[in-house]
């Protein structure tokens, strides 16, 4: 079957061409006997975006899905993005689209069985990454929670104080001190909210809570 390649070409920054990586993908392409039928780029952009923000990998899985293409060449794994599950989704919606792979620095062509080896080789590793992850998170929070450490978000009256206290510039209970304290000096609800910078609404909830 003919091979209809659509050439994928990355660098991360602007300093740098892609230049090498077309010159050398095309050769191989004239070599092998495929046909290039579009050369998808983006020039500046790190491997550790997302599909959204790399127009040129977007339009090669779209290519792809459309069969417009049947076999991605690029020069080398890091191209094609930083992440190992990031790149074996790749691989698995290529498998899936029936489309080949080639690699040229790792010398890899899923045309050949050696090539269809990397692919599974690759899912299991990605798993393996998978599980070594979940592992390091699992055993950090039991450390935690062993060290006396409180975790998740807490509940919403926690969160509230905590933003209340800041706005105010000081604790609630100084500023419930401060209250009661003005309040003996005869000093009005309104003129008090308006001297320590809350709303009158604090300053009565306060003072209604104070014990008689």
């Amino acid at each position: 079957m003919k091979r209809r390649v659509g050439i994928y070409l990355r660098v991360s920054t602007d300093g740098q061409t892609t230049e090498n990586q077309r010159r050398e993908l095309e050769a191989v392409a004239a070599h092998s006997g495929w046909q290039v039928v579009d050369v998808y780029e983006d020039a500046g952009i790190s491997g550790s975006n997302g599909r959204d923000k790399r127009p040129g990998f977007d339009q090669l899985l779209n290519d792809a899905t459309a069969r417009k293409i049947n076999m991605v060449a690029a020069w080398s794994v890091d191209r094609l993005g930083r992440s190992l599950q990031h790149l074996v989704g790749f691989l698995n919606e290529l498998q899936a689209l029936n489309c080949h792979l080639y690699l040229h620095q790792q010398a890899i062509d899923t045309t050949t069985p050696s090539g269809r080896a990397m692919f599974q080789m690759c899912g299991v590793f990605a798993e393996f990454e998978r599980s070594m992850i979940v592992e390091r998170v699992n055993a950090g929070l039991a450390r935690a929670k062993a060290n006396g450490v409180k975790l998740g978000r807490g509940n919403r009256k926690d969160r509230k104080r905590s933003a209340d206290e800041k706005r105010w510039g000081m604790s609630r209970a100084e500023l419930e001190t401060r209250i009661r304290r003005l309040r003996k000096q005869d000093m009005g609800l309104v003129k008090i909210g308006r001297t320590l910078r809350v709303g009158t609404s604090v300053v009565q909830r306060v003072l209604a809570a104070a014990p008689a």
